[in-house]
């Protein structure tokens, strides 16, 4: 059998892109030699691929299963090909998917892609919202970057600590709160508070910590994003306990008030995490650069 390393390229894009048409502009193709080169994979593979679904397209479990083979396959090909290419940032065409925390897409998102836009105009970001469940992303390769508070266990993620900021309170302005001069624990355990979890999860490690001085807290609702969550302290007497860095600008453009969170806590971490396969990729070891640099530099208390 003669394979055509064309199809592979290909069938990485329809998987990446779920579409005929997200394909075709990711190789710089156009939609009927998609088409063609689709059915050509559907012939050799015996499978569909993609199954249309209303306006959509869905890949069939063959698909799925042989995603991240695929791209490691693609990856393998081009690294053997080309080993010496030199990264040329002025014609580099390449999209790179980002799973970041959403307040650190808020904070640091528009420094990296001011960056980026300035040195490889024909480089683009995909920024995906966060999962309320973990995901293998980096793994199977729909994800190139994450940038979050989680350390990742597995052996073939790399992660790297960027930055670290120290949670603060949120309040109102006028919430008696700032008006107590000293905020104590005993004052911030007997208020109501709104915590934030993607999760829906009520406790978090500031009830830990208030445990273990006898205190609790009532925690009224969760919000899934930082953001969602400040909009419940603009006009009730409820606390939101949230980073600084990352909330900065929001409760400045909200007009809340930040006091200092009255327990002992370690700051939060940063992680920039990716695939080991990446580690000599010169694109992504330029992106993490960039990345490195934007989150550094803003997500930091």
């Amino acid at each position: 059998m003669q394979l055509d390393l064309n199809l592979l390229a290909a069938l990485d894009a329809l998987l990446e892109e779920g579409s005929v048409a997200g394909a075709a502009a990711r190789l710089h193709v156009t939609a009927p030699a998609m088409s063609r080169s689709l059915g050509r994979i559907r012939r050799t593979t015996g499978d569909q691929i993609l199954v249309r679904t209303g306006r959509t397209m869905t890949p069939t479990p063959y698909a799925i299963a042989v995603r991240e083979q695929v791209h490691e396959l693609l990856h393998q090909v081009q690294g053997v090909l080309a080993p010496s290419r030199a990264l040329d940032l002025a014609t580099l065409e390449r999209t790179f998917t980002l799973r970041w925390h959403d307040s650190l897409v808020a904070l640091s998102g528009p420094a990296l892609l001011k960056a980026l836009r300035g040195q490889a105009p024909g480089v683009r970001l995909r920024f995906v919202a966060e999962s309320n469940a973990d995901t293998p992303g980096l793994r199977r390769g729909e994800v190139d970057l994450e940038a979050n508070a989680n350390h990742p266990g597995a052996p073939d993620i790399r992660a790297e600590k960027v930055g670290e900021t120290r949670l603060v309170v949120v309040v109102r302005q006028g919430h008696p709160l700032t008006r107590a001069g000293v905020v104590t624990a005993q004052h911030y355990a007997a208020a109501e508070h709104v915590t934030v979890s993607r999760r829906g999860n009520l406790g978090n490690v500031l009830d830990d910590a208030l445990t273990r001085i006898g205190l609790t807290r009532r925690v009224v609702a969760t919000a899934p994003t930082e953001a969602a969550a400040l909009e419940f302290a603009r006009d009730s007497d409820l606390l939101i306990s949230v980073p600084e860095a990352t909330t900065r600008p929001a409760v400045a453009d909200l007009g809340l008030v930040v006091l200092p969170l009255p327990l002992e806590l370690p700051s939060a971490p940063v992680y920039l995490s990716w695939h080991q396969r990446y580690d000599t990729d010169p694109a992504h070891a330029w992106l993490r650069g960039l990345a490195r640099t934007a989150l550094a530099t803003r997500a930091t208390s």
